[in-house]
């Protein structure tokens, strides 16, 4: 029976055609199960995950596996964009059994969901050490007929575990030594030579990267600025850059940047085109701006939807390849790009083939000669699927890149596509005043929204309102804010779901960030922005309770605890408040601000410019106002402007092939 024809997730779209009779995620799947006396098998993965199509095409799409799994076994299939609940809760499970997580991720549940037995890919046949899928699957069948009292115990085990992890985390103060003591650590932890942190594989670190930017903006620490210039320019210039068209992969390979993992990821382009933005707003780098258009470029090129939202991903594969679509011989690109793009004859990928690095700056022209040349020829090909889904919290991010990147680089077609997906999101995704998770093709999708949809939608709509004045976007992120309530833990944190959501084996919590800021910590500093903006002193004291919950693990393992960071940069600079009236040029200076968290109104509708008279420019900070000031040296000093006043950008051209 195919029951994922109608789902809203092209992960499991993809799925609706396997001869393994998958359920999605549902109350009657398990009813099911009890009613069969077998148990579940969960397979959670998403749509651009190249090892979940590599595991699909090995077993779910195999007739002989499907018979086996269908006669002993309720499958459900699970995306994890639109169920992180779902997916963290037997992610812990996976990772307290196995030693490590990923995707795809494979469990074996009791009728009760209770997990008894966890894993990622399995491969079709046994090697490397590794048992064949259809090996766990019959020993797991062996073990339910003849243990399954032990299996039963073992599963209560568990989730014992998973709820005493659940506890809320120890309150403290997120102060200067605290975020001084996790920027000295960042430093020691930092690959001076390459960029990042840690070995292969390396991830964007783009929480850590604004953090650190804030904290040399409050204290003047050059090393904390040398960390995210060192790691800016060698994700800019590696081979996890698509030096062509722009955007960002998922992660690299390797320790240098060189060979990505292909997907490229709404959540991770846009919180790197900020980052890249403040980097600009900072320092004036030319590659900085460069690489923050770009991004935001290709964006709106490869990921809007008609609906004005932006899509979840790019599949890491095209033609059943990895990375075929962006990797290139010497004879392919000819010899000036094959010097420029460092593509060489023994290759840096598989086959032969190089992924293209800019590793140098070349002649502009020739560059944006060889660039459109190439773009030209990969036009071509045939193009990694899009998972078209619009997640909020990712779309939330997205907002306030495009916002950021609009006003500092003065660029209105940026605002304009801040502008309607968030109307997108406030419009559809916002029902009976709660936030869905996931829409596509303007349809709006069952699942709820989790912690980090409300906190990271609400962030985006404050920079939206700061870049235009809107009052209705500064209303609508209130309201998301205020309905985090029901996310609250009664000590000062947040579970990820809200109190009355679908009930698992534990109710999801998680303050570290990942891949994108925890739930808790992007409600924290939207809730402290929020607060500057409109005087509310309950939600800063909400957001700096919430932030103190994570300091513990700031003081640890920041690298862990970004977005945390950058919200106590934003509380212990407090953060200053900006309006300036009917001075232009003042505005300007005010935008170019580095001073953690600072929130700047210069038009329409908002709460600060009420009652100010025309002409200067007003900052606060902690409910202390300066006198109003008409020069600019004076402001710009006050602000932490580093820029020279004067060195503005030319509107920057759109990415070619954009």
């Amino acid at each position: 029976m195919n029951r994922l024809a109608d789902a809203t997730s092209p992960y499991l779209l993809q799925h609706k055609d396997n001869p393994v009779d998958w359920w999605p995620w549902s109350e009657e799947a398990f009813a099911a199960a009890r009613e069969r006396d077998v148990p579940v098998l969960l397979s959670v993965g998403y749509a651009a995950c190249h090892w979940c199509h590599v595991m699909a095409h090995e077993s779910f799409e195999d007739s002989r596996v499907a018979a086996f799994v269908n006669e002993h076994f309720v499958c459900i299939k699970v995306d994890r964009e639109e169920r992180p609940d779902v997916d963290a809760v037997y992610m812990e499970a996976t990772q307290a059994m196995t030693g490590h997580g990923g995707w795809p991720m494979t469990c074996f549940l009791t009728p009760t969901a209770e997990p008894f037995f966890c894993g990622t890919y399995f491969p079709p046949a046994d090697r490397g050490g590794m048992p064949s899928f259809l090996r766990v699957c019959a020993s797991v069948v062996q073990a339910w007929d003849e243990r399954r009292d032990e299996i039963r115990s073992s599963a209560a085990d568990v989730v014992r575990e998973l709820q005493q992890m659940a506890t809320t985390p120890a309150g403290g103060a997120v102060d200067a030594d605290v975020l001084d003591a996790a920027a000295k650590r960042l430093s020691e932890e930092h690959d001076d030579e390459w960029g990042g942190f840690g070995s292969a594989p390396k991830f964007p670190p783009s929480m850590v990267l604004e953090f650190l930017l804030r904290h040399w903006a409050r204290t003047g620490d050059g090393r904390s600025l040398d960390v995210v210039a060192a790691t800016c320019d060698r994700m800019a210039r590696g081979g996890i850059y698509d030096q062509l068209a722009g955007g960002f992969a998922r992660y690299s390979v390797d320790a240098h940047w060189v060979v990505p993992h292909f997907e490229k990821m709404l959540y991770d382009n846009a919180l790197l085109a900020r980052v890249y933005a403040h980097w600009w707003r900072a320092t004036g780098n030319p590659l900085a701006r460069r690489i923050a258009l770009e991004t935001c470029d290709w964006m709106i090129a490869e990921l809007r939807t008609a609906q004005g939202g932006f899509a979840s991903a790019l599949d890491a594969d095209s033609e059943g390849e990895e990375g075929k679509f962006y990797v290139w011989s010497p004879d392919e690109v000819g010899p000036v790009a094959a010097e420029m793009f460092s593509v060489t004859a023994s290759g840096t990928f598989e086959h032969g083939r190089s992924v293209l690095q800019l590793l140098t700056d070349p002649d502009p022209d020739a560059h944006a000669a060889e660039r459109a040349r190439l773009l030209t020829l990969r036009s071509e090909r045939i193009r990694p699927a899009r998972d078209d889904k619009v997640v909020a919290a990712w779309n939330g991010l997205a907002i306030a890149a495009l916002a950021d990147c609009g006003v500092l680089f003065e660029r209105a077609d940026l605002l304009d596509a801040a502008s309607a997906c968030a109307t997108l999101l406030v419009d559809l995704h916002v029902v009976d005043g709660r936030l869905r998770r996931v829409s596509r093709d303007g349809v709006v999708g069952a699942p709820v929204g989790v912690l980090e949809d409300y906190g990271d939608v609400a962030e985006g709509l404050l920079a939206l309102h700061q870049a235009t004045g809107e009052r209705r976007w500064l209303d609508a992120a209130g309201e998301l804010l205020a309905a985090t309530k029901r996310f609250a833990d009664g000590a000062g944190g947040f579970f990820d779901t809200t109190d009355d959501a679908e009930t698992l084996v534990r109710r999801p919590r998680d303050p570290t960030d990942n891949a994108t800021p925890s739930g808790s910590a992007a409600v924290a500093a939207a809730l402290l922005t929020y607060a500057a903006l409109t005087g509310d002193a309950e939600a800063r004291e909400t957001a700096t309770t919430a932030v103190g919950t994570v300091a513990a693990v700031l003081e640890r393992f920041p690298r862990f605890a970004g977005w945390s960071a950058v919200a106590g940069e934003a509380l212990v600079a407090g953060p200053l408040e900006v309006a300036v009236v009917d001075r232009p040029d003042l505005a300007r200076i005010a935008r170019l601000a580095t001073s953690p968290g600072a929130v700047v109104v210069s038009s329409g509708d908002s709460p600060l410019l009420a009652g100010r008279p025309a002409g200067a420019a007003y900052v606060c900070q902690g409910f202390v106002c300066d006198a109003p000031t008409t020069d600019a040296e004076p402001l710009a000093a006050r602000l932490g402007v580093r820029r020279q006043l004067g060195d503005e950008p030319r509107r920057a051209e759109a990415a070619p092939g954009a």
